[in-house]
């Protein structure tokens, strides 16, 4: 089991979970990279039972490049994206990688929305590589 804990930019949201990550990886769809102003986002699905956030967080209820209901979490007061509850996915809560204290450990191996990646951006040969949301398990 790995102890994870993170926060926002300005440190009214902290957060920590003591779970290894059901998965790790890159989503390249159009609402992330809008989300977090760069290329992609980089997440690490833990249980939603786990984890526990200290602060308020404010929710943007989007729909993701699935169509399914997409909740975002993020500080009201620095805007530091923390957190994404995914429909089809219940049980577990992403947390934004770049959020972590410690990122030393993450190695995300899979990539999804690869269709809308940016061009500049190249996906490693070696990943699993989905051009939408990968099949459901």
């Amino acid at each position: 089991m790995r102890d994870i804990s993170g926060g926002c930019l300005c440190g009214q949201v902290r957060y920590s979970a003591h779970s290894d990550p059901a998965f790790m990886g890159v989503c390249h769809c159009k609402n992330c990279q809008k989300q977090t102003g760069t290329a992609f986002s980089v997440v690490l699905a833990v249980p939603k039972s786990g984890l526990s956030i200290h602060g308020q967080l404010k929710t943007y209820r989007d729909t993701g490049g699935s169509g399914q209901p997409v909740l975002r979490s993020f500080c009201p007061e620095c805007g530091s994206p923390i957190t994404t509850v995914v429909a089809s996915m219940p049980d577990l809560t992403l947390l934004k990688a770049g959020t972590l204290d410690d990122t030393s450990w993450l190695d995300p191996k899979m990539h999804i929305f690869c269709d809308s990646a940016q061009h500049w951006c190249p996906i490693p040969a070696s990943s699993h590589q989905f051009p939408k949301a990968p099949p459901a398990a």
